[in-house]
C-alpha cells in the first residue's frame, strides 16, 4: 500500500500534469482573490475572499487530478496487473486516494504567501484561517472521492472529468442562496434546509467562519469514506467479470 501510494504520488511529477495543475491553481486562487474578491478594497486583514472561490475552482481542478486514476488504468489495461498484485482492492483504492489528496494538499500548502500577506497587513484571526484551510482540504477530499468513483466506471478520462464536474457542481449548488431562496416558497423551510444540508457549500461555509461543527466534519468524512467504499465495490464487480 505504501509502495502504491509513493508510485501514484510521484507519477504526477513524472509528467507536466503536477506543475501545470499547481501553477494554474496558484494563479487562479491569487487572481480570484485580488481581482474578483477585491482583496485590497475590503480593507480587512482576512482571507475570506481567498477561500470564497475554492468550491468553484475545485470544480474543474480536482476532477482534472482524479479523472485518470482508474480510467487510465482501464484504458491501458494495467488494471488487470494491479488485480494480481499482493494488495487488496480496498488498500489500492485508499492508496490512490491518499496520493491524489496529498498532491492537492501540497498545492494548497503552496498558497502560504497569502497567509504571510494578511499577517503583514494586519492582525487576522489565525483560528479562522486554520479552520478554513481544514475545510478546504476536506472539501477537496470529498470532490476527489466522487471523481474516483466516476473514474472507475469508465475508460474515458474526458467522460470521468465531465460527469465529476456535473455531480460536484450540483452538490455545491444545493446550498447556494439563490437556489434555496427559490425552492423555499415551493418546498417549505424544512425541506429546503434538508436539501441544503447535503451541499458542499453549506458545510464549507460553516467551517470557513471558524466554526468546526462536528456535523460538517461527519458530512465530508462520510462523502469520502462512502466514495471509497463504492469505488472498491465497483472494482470488485469488474474484477469478477
Amino acid at each position: 500500500m505504501k509502495a502504491l501510494f509513493q508510485k501514484e504520488l510521484m507519477s504526477y511529477f513524472y509528467s507536466p500534469v503536477a506543475y501545470v495543475f499547481i501553477i494554474i491553481f496558484l494563479l487562479a486562487t491569487v487572481g480570484s482573490t485580488f481581482f474578483l474578491g477585491r482583496f485590497f478594497e475590503a480593507n480587512q486583514a482576512s482571507l475570506e475572499a481567498f477561500f470564497l472561490f475554492h468550491p468553484w475552482l475545485y470544480l474543474f481542478l480536482i476532477p482534472a487530478v482524479g479523472m485518470g486514476l482508474w480510467a487510465e488504468e482501464r484504458s491501458q489495461g494495467t488494471i488487470e496487473l494491479l488485480f494480481t498484485l499482493p494488495i487488496g482492492l480496498a488498500q489500492a483504492v485508499i492508496a490512490k486516494f491518499l496520493a491524489a489528496w496529498a498532491f492537492i494538499a501540497l498545492a494548497l500548502f503552496l498558497t502560504f504567501p497569502m497567509v504571510l500577506t494578511v499577517y503583514f497587513l494586519g492582525n487576522p484571526d489565525g483560528g479562522v484561517i486554520l479552520a478554513s484551510y481544514l475545510g478546504s482540504l476536506l472539501m477537496a477530499g470529498a470532490y476527489l472521492s466522487i471523481t474516483l468513483v466516476i473514474s472507475s466506471l469508465t475508460r474515458n478520462q474526458v467522460i470521468a472529468f465531465v460527469v465529476s464536474v456535473m455531480i460536484c457542481f450540483l452538490l455545491v449548488l444545493l446550498g447556494w442562496g439563490v437556489l434555496t431562496d427559490f425552492l423555499e416558497p415551493w418546498l417549505g423551510v424544512i425541506v429546503t434546509e434538508t436539501i441544503s444540508g447535503f451541499s458542499f457549500s453549506t458545510h464549507y461555509n460553516s467551517i470557513t467562519r471558524g466554526v468546526i461543527d462536528s456535523r460538517s466534519l461527519v458530512f465530508f468524512l462520510s462523502i469520502m469514506i462512502g466514495g471509497l467504499v463504492i469505488n472498491a465495490m465497483i472494482l470488485e464487480a469488474k474484477k469478477a467479470q
